[in-house]
């Protein structure tokens, strides 16, 4: 049976953005093998969903920072791991997992002379237009990587332009994020379920307008500004919703406090059932710093709800200004707070016009960012590897 090894600093990254690219690499034949920090999983509560996938995993003590002694630990293990697995394919993913397995890869291509295929999904490069000078020092890094990568997938066009200019072993693919299914579904904007009181813990009242915000709580996400954002909104019958967990929990639960907003913003923690919260929300809001292709502001679209967000990479792909809500140029809070006025506070009758007006357009428009049309071009990407491996082995 071929093997495959699939790649990420943090686990729980497959089983949240990837089982689609594992279950085709399946019926291609492929037993899918997993490495990952078991440790540290960011994307769900345990490893629990990596149970009967068929999924086989391997431990390897990534860490974040490129400047800490155990990423040699990392390379080690990961090298080690690729010269006795005899993978026939390699697919990582994220930043410094994406650098260390090029690295241990090719490596392992010079000892034991066999070129195993090494793909690389970049979820949005560190270094795009607007991004600090301090995050271009991974530019030169990634445009020496591409030598060792034989498919560079991008997930948004700022990227895959960029990567033209890289001298790629074998191609650069441009593969519109990871996919999303569709929902057909209409929101109806009045209707607040039960558990959108359990997770604020205060009795809503209908006419209550719900924005939510999902993702990890980091300072890339930049939560902080939608606290900032709802002080500006204290007179309005509005409430704010963060679900998520991370490293910034405990400083945006003091300045929730700090700022008396306990009744205004929420931190939900986890959301196990992200649709039905987006269907019981009335917006969602982004307010992140950098992205590559936000997932959750494809459910959002899909789910029919307007978006505001900054005007930045990846979502400048999925969201067209007033048409399927606002980029917000600057991430000022006031900034932000004027918009969430602009789609709440003119006559309701306008604004719930406006609002299912936007929606329909982003349920519209997130249908070329769907689970089939993703699955379409990966299908097609391995299927070419397939192919490579095939022939060199005949």
């Amino acid at each position: 049976m071929k093997k495959a090894l699939l790649v990420t600093r943090v686990s729980g990254f497959i089983p949240q953005h990837e089982m689609n690219n594992v279950k085709i690499l399946q019926e291609m034949g492929y037993e899918i093998h997993y490495a990952t920090n078991l440790n540290n999983v960011v994307y769900g509560k345990d490893n629990s969903r990596l149970n009967n996938t068929g999924i086989i995993t391997h431990q390897v003590d990534f860490v974040r920072s490129p400047f800490s002694k155990n990423v040699i630990k990392a390379y080690i293990q990961l090298k080690q791991l690729i010269l006795s697995g005899e993978f026939d394919l390699i697919h990582c993913h994220m930043p410094m997992s994406g650098v260390i397995t090029r690295l241990a890869a090719q490596k392992a291509r010079k000892c034991s002379g066999r070129a195993v295929p090494v793909l690389y999904t970049a979820h949005g490069f560190h270094f795009c237009k607007g991004a600090p000078l301090k995050d271009w020092i991974y530019y030169p890094v990634e445009k020496f990587l591409a030598r060792y990568t034989d498919r560079l997938i991008l997930i948004n066009r700022e990227d895959f332009k960029r990567a033209q200019k890289f001298k790629v072993r074998g191609k650069a693919e441009y593969v519109p994020g990871v996919g999303v299914s569709i929902s057909e579904e209409n929101i109806k904007y009045d209707e607040k379920p039960e558990y959108i009181q359990k997770i604020t813990g205060k009795r809503i009242n209908p006419k209550t307008k719900v924005l939510v915000s999902i993702g990890e709580l980091s300072k890339r996400k930049n939560h902080q500004l939608l606290i900032d954002m709802m002080a500006y909104l204290k007179d309005m019958d509005i409430i704010c919703i963060i679900g998520g967990t991370g490293e910034e929990e405990i400083f945006l639960y003091n300045k929730i406090k700090k700022l008396h907003l306990e009744d205004k913003v929420f931190l939900a923690g986890y959301i196990e059932d992200v649709p039905a919260v987006l269907h019981a929300s009335d917006c969602f809001i982004l307010p992140s710093f950098r992205e590559g292709l936000p997932v959750v502001v494809m459910e959002a679209m899909s789910a029919g709800l307007p978006v505001i967000a900054g005007r930045i990479r990846g979502v400048t792909d999925l969201v067209k200004n007033m048409e399927g809500g606002y980029l917000v140029k600057s991430f000022e809070p006031v900034d932000f707070a004027v918009k969430v006025r602009k789609l709440f506070t003119d006559k309701e009758e306008k604004s719930a016009i406006v609002r299912k007006r936007m929606g329909k357009w982003n349920q519209e428009r997130v249908k070329k960012f769907s689970k089939d049309v993703v699955k379409k071009r990966m299908s097609g990407i391995y299927k070419s590897i397939d192919n490579y491996i095939n022939s060199n082995k005949s």
